[in-house]
């Protein structure tokens, strides 16, 4: 694995250094006494490197226009957007969010104890042009890509592009083995479901389910934000066992357990989120590169 993190990286590095030497920028930054403009080029490349780790068969390159906006460019040839430059708010960037918003929030890897601040929400914000382009633009589209996943005694449909049900299968034999050694068996079964084609409630954005990527397990009243006040989904956050969220996160999946409005039976595939979080989570220190934080072929594990 870390063999195929530091291959894209080089990649990324060979592709966004031509292009970056091309526009001067990372030349120019060094002069500039702007903090932020040289946080916000670090922030860009770790994003754009993340995207492209994550999703390596659909991503082919970076690019530019003549206003210097930058794109991800897929495999098909669709552009899509890193950052639109317009100031939001909360609702704006989960109404029509570029890929900036959509990594902003690092994804908090360690434990947490407490629900999670007003709108933090890493994981919500979901830019569907980019999802549609890897796990299909159409529900027709998406049911040709799902596969059956084994949950316990029952079969799922997930997502089988870009590893999705893959992850999912090797989250599930992790639980199994846990629930011999656990008293988890009751938070994890009988499931609620994964693949749903349907929007949010209350909105037009759809569901991640609708992409057969994510997975609900068994519901409690007190697992989602409108079903419970925060008193009733912390005592929920209290009891719910790390070690189900641990086998998901190692896997590539979020929980949103680790939103403000909380949906703590609710785990979703978002390889770019987990690898933000695994390699990025920390702004570099004095005297680092950009992309310090990566493995590299002397690391140990």
């Amino acid at each position: 694995m870390k063999k195929i993190i530091i291959g894209i990286a080089l990649l990324f590095l060979f592709v966004v250094g031509g292009f970056v030497e091309k526009k001067e920028w990372i030349q120019n930054l060094i002069y500039y006494k702007d903090s932020y403009a040289i946080d916000y080029n670090v922030t860009m490349k770790r994003d754009l490197l993340c995207l492209m780790m994550a999703y390596p068969e659909y991503i082919t390159t970076i690019d530019s226009d003549s206003k210097d906006r930058v794109y991800i460019v897929m495999k098909s040839g669709k552009r899509i957007l890193y950052d639109d430059k317009i100031k939001k708010n909360f609702e704006d960037k989960l109404n029509n969010p570029d890929l900036q918003d959509m990594m902003e929030q690092v994804y908090p890897l360690s434990d947490i104890t407490n629900l999670m601040p007003k709108d933090f929400d890493p994981g919500r914000i979901r830019v569907y042009s980019l999802l549609k382009e890897v796990y299909g633009g159409t529900r027709e589209e998406i049911q040709l890509n799902l596969t059956k996943v084994k949950c316990g005694y029952r079969y799922y449909p997930f997502n089988r592009k870009n590893n999705a049900s893959d992850a999912l299968k090797s989250a599930m034999k992790e639980l199994v083995a846990l629930i011999e050694e656990k008293d988890i068996y009751s938070f994890v079964f009988p499931m609620s479901g994964t693949f749903n084609y349907r929007f949010i409630a209350g909105t037009n954005r759809l569901s991640p389910h609708s992409f057969g990527t994510a997975i609900d397990l068994r519901r409690d009243k007190k697992d989602y934000w409108k079903w419970a006040s925060r008193e009733e989904g912390q005592k929920r956050l209290d009891v719910y066992p790390r070690e189900i969220v641990q086998a998901f996160e190692k896997n590539n999946f979020i929980w949103g357990g680790k939103w403000s409005h909380f949906d703590i039976l609710h785990f979703e595939y978002r390889p770019e989120l987990i690898l933000k979080a695994r390699y990025f989570s920390d702004r570099p220190g004095f005297g680092e590169s950009w992309y310090d934080g990566l493995p590299s072929d002397d690391d140990r594990s």
